[in-house]
């Protein structure tokens, strides 16, 4: 299996060489030149297999290049019940008949990035023990990577983790879990501006190629294709648990800020999964929902990029669309190069008139809107209707999944954190705290580590320079 570039820049190059990459060299994103496609057999034979026996089955097939016995150790390493909570990695709650809840939140940063990048650290690490080298890691979160990525990476040998994150806007849960880590191979930087300009840091670092290779720049965001590629697994171990027949189609409602959630389930569809729809859900920010009803992708500035309750989703520039596009426009990456030197220069595309936009509902992709309001009213509706906590994000997946609801197909709502990450939203919709692991409690009350920066290119890499 080759992966290739979605603007077509560069040569296809084997997994190994996208692991500790992340962007491609012409600025684009890896993904493979072909998805494996998955028999009805195989997902036969897939259904009573555990977590790591097929989370092994999926990645190996675009792993290709990493010896089975490896893969294999590593996966097994990963994901196991001491480190996720149960053995079953990923359970699904029942709430009515037909709609259920994918639990993803049980790892050790309580949110759904911990599934991937947990997996992430140990690759990682193992790519780097085969040569010796170290490995910068420059990631920007918006609140859940961040925590996810420097609890798989702390302590990893040849392994080093500068995070930025939008000062002052995520949780205090979020902001304690980055900044509180003490280990000397993690950088917490905050950044005075949005999340879109983190990301914009990033990518502008990974793009100059004489510091990138000087430095040995990695990344830990979406953009890296092995982030996609283990998030995949949940969306077949979702369909095996609420489904008893291959002939069946299911539902999953995912909240989507970076589109990277979404975009698994997308490669999940394509590798023959029997998924009828993908429910998009976005906050305020709802660039993407925009899209998907009009066909018009406009990008917002920084400036006009709304502070919400559900933070992590407060982007107004997804960077794994570009992967979707350019399945959408059928894989032409010079269109996908043009759509995005616009996008770059600060302008939209629209696509409402050209026979892509019509191959939006072959891909199975419906959308919509969260606000603030709608937030609180499910929040307390699935807690007063089930007697379950659920988080902001995971509100807005459910609000847009139950609109999007079809008769006689199971829907699967994506959770994607526990509820203490946005206690101050959870206290306003149901007048209490919500619980908070043992393992937590305290946590905003110890000493914290970052610096505080304005987003500036040069000023990160300055920092970089004199922490390696």
């Amino acid at each position: 299996m080759q992966n290739i570039s979605t603007r077509g820049g560069c040569s296809p190059v084997p997994f190994s060489q996208t692991l500790l990459g992340g962007l491609a060299p012409d600025g684009g994103l890896f993904l493979p030149e072909s998805y494996p496609q998955v028999s009805r057999e195989e997902l036969t034979q897939w259904r009573s297999l555990t977590y790591p026996e097929l989370a092994f089955e999926i990645v190996r097939r675009f792993a290709t290049d990493l010896p089975d016995g490896d893969l294999r150790t590593l996966i097994f390493k990963t994901y196991t019940a001491e480190t996720f909570g149960s053995g079953e990695i990923t359970p699904v709650k029942t709430l009515e008949p037909g709609v259920h809840l994918l639990g993803l939140s049980n790892g050790p940063t309580l949110a759904f990035k911990d599934i991937a990048l947990q997996l992430l650290g140990n690759l990682f690490e193992y790519a780097l023990s085969k040569t010796g080298a170290e490995l910068n890691i420059l990631g920007a979160t918006s609140g859940d990577t961040g925590s996810a990525a420097e609890y798989a990476m702390r302590g990893k040998q040849g392994i080093r983790v500068f995070m930025l994150s939008p000062h002052g806007r995520m949780s205090t849960f979020q902001r304690a879990q980055m900044y509180s880590l003490a280990d000397p191979n993690i950088f917490n930087l905050a950044i005075e501006s949005m999340f879109d300009d983190c990301q914009n840091i990033v990518k502008a670092v990974s793009n100059d190629r004489a510091f990138k290779e000087k430095y040995r720049i990695g990344t830990v965001n979406s953009i890296n294709w092995s982030r996609i590629m283990a998030q995949v697994v949940y969306y077949f171990k979702g369909y095996f648990a609420v489904t008893r027949s291959n002939d069946q189609q299911v539902s999953f409602a995912v909240p989507s800020g970076n589109f990277g959630n979404i975009c698994a389930g997308h490669v999940a569809r394509c590798m023959g999964l029997p998924i009828k729809r993908l429910i998009l859900a976005t906050n305020e920010n709802d660039v993407l929902d925009e899209f998907f009803r009009t066909g018009v992708y406009a990008p917002r500035p920084v400036a006009d990029t709304q502070t919400t309750s559900s933070p992590s989703m407060d982007i107004s520039r997804a960077s794994n669309f570009e992967r979707f596009v350019f399945d959408l426009v059928g894989r032409d990456p010079q269109k996908v190069k043009e759509l995005w030197t616009r996008v770059e220069a600060g302008a939209s595309f629209d696509l409402s008139k050209t026979e892509h936009f019509a191959r939006i509902a072959e891909f199975g992709f419906v959308s919509g809107k969260s606000t603030h309001g709608d937030r609180l009213e499910t929040i307390r509706r699935v807690w007063e209707r089930y007697g379950v906590e659920i988080d902001t994000h995971t509100a807005d997946g459910i609000k847009v999944g139950l609109q999007n609801r079809e008769r006689g197909v199971p829907l699967v709502c994506l959770e994607t954190a526990l509820p203490i990450k946005f206690e101050a939203t959870i206290l306003e919709a149901l007048g209490r705290k919500p619980s908070c692991p043992a393992q937590f409690l305290g946590l905003e009350d110890q000493p914290q580590h970052v610096t505080v920066m304005p987003p500036d290119v040069d000023r990160v890499k300055a920092f970089i320079e004199a922490h390696v």
